[in-house]
């Protein structure tokens, strides 16, 4: 069944995750998913060659069982969350010891957790002892915990890394020394080299993107100094630790303050350097910004206490429904004759809906429509009974699949959509489409077959989707796609070079001059020259063109469908340099001035398709720019662009 096992017992070995103690990291993860979905079990599963071991676990009390037996393995090696509705009448799991005995499982939800290169190393996973149907916002939930799990385990890789690097040798060290600088300053993490009085010896960019503070800033402070006052004595009393070598290193989740004042979330990992007398030298710490992951969860957080909110708005809907029904049957053994008024409630329990409900027979034709249904797609109740519905409200490019899926359940008695939560678009009376939800339940009577529909305007929940997806694409300071968006559109316009035989071009620019302002003039006044900087070389580019903001002061230009490749993207730089050149307008009475520094690469069919590979290379040549006296350009075959001159 696992064809990554190798992989995944060199990885888990590498990383001392099986049989290791719990972690309030992955116990808080479990803890959540269980109250969350309301669960008895919840899971983190790790798996072994020949067993499954739980890193955490709510609700279980042993601490692995049999990889043959297990549910996780099958999860782990799938595309998607692996949900079991009911695992009796599942073949693959109705005869498993765990389901005909202890813990009894019936409803199981499981994530793949990967690692960093894509080895399945496990899953997260929600466990009841009675079927059940998950629901869209439940499944969202426990693909987010999972990446939290697998988030974790990638920190854990990198923390890995880090720690085998300490350890090579001072000849390696020695050869690799150019390029650990260049690592050092370049890192996606704050690294740090700290004195054992807790003053920083050495800090890279990215810590200071961090705490806010410039580099000559935080060499007058102590790591105590900006650590929040509720995290200090943990971090003390570990650095004590470690100066007593009881431990190797150690790593923890505190609070810095900032220079703004505010407080950011971090992942701290230390490990001790000591001298050849064994006396500590200095501390090698990384610095993980998690302030995005404790937003997400006290989203998350909030995100429970709705679903609890809810839950319990419809038990006591249901226990008010179970009440009037209880009366109804009542009334019904009294009497036949109250069978009428029955209907005549459900009639109107039916119409009044908060959901648009519509019936039809087996012939496809509506037997009943509620005024729901009548605002969301507009047909009034007494033109559509009788109606074939497909021509109602089933877009034509989705009536053929209707009526064979309504033949294909009239002859074996299987449908795909019944019973499910099922998203599709719905035709309104005027030729519009609205996205919408559909619940479909099929009823056998003495009279024929029946099918009951419930359908949800999903409008609101579509276009929050959208805009949050433009949120995560989008560098909230400039406006202009992030680093995420330009990973996706350069590899779509390398394919679309490849097709029309146009070549690509890669324009890599980073500020000369910027940090000076920053520190001189403030991060306010940085921020606005970024911003008009962004807009300067908007002017210099085609709107078929793309500009994007990677950090800090690094820009890309991505120039498509050029006629003249070997010149275009040089005019397109001399333009930029130009603009850059000028005076930037900060405040009333300040102005700050810049150059800029810009690497270009060109993708010609034939060459290599691999767009890190020509970012890279365009990132490479910005730096030969910069190393040639910035103000200035490189690009392949075309040599140094002379440029404005750095103020």
């Amino acid at each position: 069944m696992d064809s990554n096992a190798s992989a995944r017992a060199d990885l888990l070995a590498s990383l001392d995750l099986l049989d290791s103690p719990s972690e309030e990291v992955f116990d808080r993860i479990t803890r959540l998913l269980a109250r969350v979905l309301d669960v008895p079990i919840a899971l983190v599963s790790l798996l072994d060659t020949d067993r499954q071991w739980f890193k955490s676990r709510v609700g279980l009390d042993v601490s692995e069982t049999p990889l043959a037996v297990s549910f996780c393995a099958h999860a782990a090696e799938a595309d998607a969350p692996l949900v079991v509705h009911n695992a009796l009448e599942d073949a693959r799991f109705a005869q498993n010891p765990l389901v005909l005995g202890a813990p009894n499982i019936r409803f199981y939800a499981g994530v793949p957790i990967h690692s960093s290169d894509g080895v399945p190393l496990g899953t997260l996973c929600a466990i009841g002892r009675r079927p059940r149907t998950l629901q869209p916002d439940e499944l969202q939930v426990l693909h987010d915990l999972g990446q939290m799990v697998e988030r974790e385990l990638a920190y854990r890789e990198t923390s890995r890394t880090a720690r085998q690097a300490m350890h090579h040798s001072d000849e390696l060290v020695r050869e690799s020394q150019f390029r650990m600088r260049v690592t050092f300053e370049q890192a996606a993490v704050g690294i740090a080299l700290v004195e054992p009085d807790g003053h920083w010896q050495r800090v890279n960019r990215r810590l200071c993107d961090i705490v806010g503070y410039t580099e000559h800033e935080l060499m007058r402070l102590t790591f105590q100094d900006i650590t929040h006052p509720a995290d200090l004595q943990s971090d003390l009393h570990m650095v004590q630790r470690l100066l007593d070598n009881e431990i190797p290193h150690y790593s923890l989740e505190k609070r810095y303050i900032r220079k703004d004042g505010h407080t950011v979330w971090v992942n701290l990992t230390v490990a001790l350097i000591r001298k050849p007398n064994g006396a500590p030298n200095y501390f090698i710490t990384i610095i993980e910004d998690i302030q995005g992951r404790k937003d997400t969860e006290d989203a998350l957080a909030a995100l429970r206490q709705q679903l609890e909110q809810r839950v319990h708005e419809r038990t006591l809907e249901l226990q008010q429904a179970h009440d009037r029904l209880a009366v109804a049957l009542h009334q019904g053994e009294l009497a036949a004759r109250s069978l009428a008024t029955r209907e005549a409630e459900l009639v109107a329990i039916i119409r009044n809906a908060p959901d648009a409900y519509i019936s039809m027979d087996e012939s496809g034709r509506v037997t009943e429509w509620n005024r729901q249904a009548e605002e969301m797609l507009g047909w009034e109740r007494s033109e559509t009974l009788g109606q074939a519905l497909d021509k109602l409200i089933i877009p034509e490019a989705l009536r053929e699949a209707h009526q064979h899926g309504l033949k294909r359940y009239l002859r074996t008695g299987v449908g795909k959509v019944l019973n499910q939560r099922v998203e599709l678009s719905a035709l309104r009376r005027d030729g519009t489409e609205v996205p919408v939800e559909v619940r479909i339940t099929a009823l056998v009577s003495d009279s024929g077959r029946m099918f009951c529909a419930f359908i949800t305007d999903i409008t609101e929940r579509k276009r929050l989707q959208s805009f949050l997806l433009a949120q995560a694409l989008r560098d909230p300071l400039t406006g202009l796609p992030n680093r995420r968006a330009l990973n996706d559109r350069l590899p779509e316009a390398i394919a679309r070079a490849k097709r029309s035989g146009q070549a690509v071009a890669v324009l890599f620019m980073d500020l000369d001059g910027f940090k000076s302002i920053n520190d001189r003039l403030g991060h306010q006044r940085g921020d606005t020259l970024l911003q008009q900087f962004a807009e300067r070389v908007s002017t210099c580019i085609r709107r078929s063109d793309t500009l994007a903001r990677l950090a800090g002061d690094e820009f890309v230009v991505l120039l498509e469908g050029m006629a003249d490749p070997d010149n275009d993207p040089i005019s397109v730089a001399r333009k930029i340099l130009d603009k850059a050149s000028q005076p930037f307008d900060l405040d009333e009475g300040v102005q700050g001035h810049i150059g800029a520094s810009i690497g270009i690469a060109v993708y010609r069919r034939g060459d290599s398709e691999d767009a890190e590979l020509l970012l890279q290379a365009a990132d490479e040549r910005m730096y030969r720019a910069k190393a040639e006296g910035k103000g200035q350009a490189w690009m392949v075959a075309s040599g140094l662009l002379p440029g404005a001159e750095e103020p």
